[in-house]
């Protein structure tokens, strides 16, 4: 009992300190991981898509739990080629953020260029479900949808069907 009023003014302290930490959320990251994500985005805008991984994945060594850095090295991953690591990177940002309409979206395009159409639609109808067909995300899937598979895609299905001539 000597202890129950030192106990109750601990459990309350920590209480506050966890309800500010959760408050503060991912709404804005570390300024070391915010400058190295400035420097990401300028990397990938001029087509440097390793150098803006690397950028990426250093904000988000300085800041975990900002989920946005995930879908930043998902395009990073999209622009190499790398469909594949850039949908488990959408992934990702999707188990912390299931509503994410950028990642959902993302995901749809990746699933396209990757050549599953019927995936990707089933991202479409999960984002007109949430957040309707005017939403810039889900124009933006739509017309990736649109254009179809990449003509290299194409071309290697159309090459992997035909007979080898020997």
């Amino acid at each position: 009992m000597r202890f129950a009023p030192a106990a109750a003014a601990l459990s309350l302290c920590l209480a506050m300190t966890a309800s500010i930490s959760i408050a503060s959320g991912p709404g804005s990251p570390d300024p070391r991981a915010a400058a190295l994500i400035a420097q990401g985005h300028a990397s990938l805008a001029a087509g440097e898509a390793q150098a803006a991984t690397d950028a990426f994945e250093a904000a988000l060594a300085v800041d975990p739990a900002y989920t946005p850095i995930f879908i930043d090295l998902a395009q990073a991953a999209r622009q190499q080629g790398l469909q594949g690591k850039a949908i488990r990177y959408y992934r990702e940002a999707l188990s912390r953020d299931p509503g994410n309409f950028a990642a959902i979206s993302g995901e749809g395009a990746a699933l396209v260029e990757k050549g599953a159409m019927e995936k990707a639609r089933r991202n479409l109808a999960k984002l007109q479900s949430l957040c309707g067909d005017q939403c810039p995300e889900t124009v933006a899937l739509q017309s990736s949808i649109a254009r179809g598979v990449p003509a290299r895609l194409a071309v290697e299905s159309k090459l992997e069907g035909a007979p080898a001539s020997n």
